[in-house]
């Protein structure tokens, strides 16, 4: 058996990645990050002609109806080019919740919306998936209100609507205008994908009628292979950079890839990222076609490529010497975005302890 891309994904990747190239150069994903805005809007709109936000959204609501791996090779792209969208949450995450949990006024109220590009959607259940910080926390009550404070959310600053999970594993729509809710930046490393926070004082949410703790599991995989996607497009750019500037770097009448000790670093580079490719591309797969093993070959992803993203993130940068540091080259884009992956989510101690409970390893 060989697993392979299809003649489409191959088109898909190739169109993103030359769409890419001409909406988001560097010059404006620093654009972007020095300005602190919460999307680029040129970028989402070149994102919308192709088709990336109605990646999993069903064709009966104006999407695709595509996989989580046709998801991941864009994420890839996305990491590639750093680009500053909303992806994650409102491409992936909030289609997927609507999808798998929603009713059907639900989804025929914001499937469309979110295939369109037109609707941007937060995601807040860094909590219910990685676990609560600060004692933050979201209750849901009785009368259809939810009280509490959610860190980490994914995609808030531009956003229309949320996806909120509270502490027993519900899900609820919330939206951007209802009374009661504040949100707020919550500055991390990576500029290009600012995260908020939250802030419920009884503010009125629809549940997800059909969510429960396995849905957010769902959730937490698809967030897994895809932020482990996202590192493996951007480690990917960092070792192209750092083998094109070893090429051109001359020490001592001699180009630095001439010396064996450069040699080196940039084939340990490739040889610890390469096989990360057939793990995220497998955990994508599995999302759909092995649901049952779907959530530790996510987490094996997770956890791998959040250590071998950070080996090329630090080595790229000693290729570069003391102009990997500046901001001439940009390379720090990619180094924080790789540092950003590694903790979303889930660090790679806390996505490896879940992977152990679920094999029966140590007690849950």
């Amino acid at each position: 058996m060989e697993f392979a891309l299809s003649a489409d994904q191959k088109l898909l990747q190739d169109s993103l990645r030359r769409a890419l190239e001409r909406a988001c150069p560097l010059d404006r994903v620093r654009r972007v990050a020095a300005d602190d805005l919460p999307l680029d809007r040129e970028v989402w709109r070149t994102l919308c002609e192709v088709g990336v936000p109605a990646l999993l959204v069903p064709e009966a609501f104006g999407g695709l109806g595509l996989s989580l791996l046709d998801a991941a090779l864009a994420a890839e792209e996305l990491g590639r080019h750093v680009a500053p969208t909303p992806f994650l949450g409102t491409a992936v995450l909030a289609p997927l919740a609507l999808r798998e949990a929603g009713s059907a006024a639900q989804q025929d109220e914001w499937l469309p919306r979110l295939a369109a590009g037109t609707c941007i959607a937060g995601v807040a259940i860094a909590e219910a998936v990685a676990g609560a910080r600060d004692g933050a926390g979201v209750t849901a009550h009785a009368d259809g209100t939810l009280d509490g404070s959610a860190l980490f959310v994914l995609d808030a600053g531009a956003a229309d609507v949320f996806i909120v999970a509270d502490r027993a594993g519900g899900l609820h729509l919330v939206r951007a205008d209802a009374q009661g809710l504040t949100r707020g930046a919550l500055r991390s490393i990576d500029a290009t994908r600012p995260l908020g926070e939250l802030h419920f004082a009884q503010v009125k949410a629809e549940r997800l009628p059909n969510a429960s703790p396995v849905t957010l599991a769902r959730l937490r995989s698809a967030g897994w292979a895809l932020l482990a996607a996202d590192t493996l497009g951007a480690g990917e750019a960092m070792i192209g950079q750092a083998v094109a500037y070893a090429k051109e770097r001359r020490q001592f009448g001699r180009v630095i890839a001439s010396f064996q000790a450069v040699k080196h670093l940039c084939a340990e580079m490739a040889a610890g990222l390469e096989p990360g490719r057939a793990l995220v591309w497998y955990a994508a797969h599995a999302f759909d076609a092995l649901p049952d093993e779907a959530a530790l070959l996510a987490a094996h992803a997770k956890s791998h490529l959040s250590e071998t993203g950070t080996f090329v993130a630090r080595t790229a940068t000693e290729v570069h010497g003391g102009m990997g540091i500046t901001d001439l080259l940009g390379l720090h884009y990619w180094f924080k975005r790789i540092g950003f992956n590694r903790q979303l989510l889930g660090g790679p101690e806390r996505v490896r302890h879940l992977a152990a409970e679920m094999q029966g390893l140590v007690a849950a």
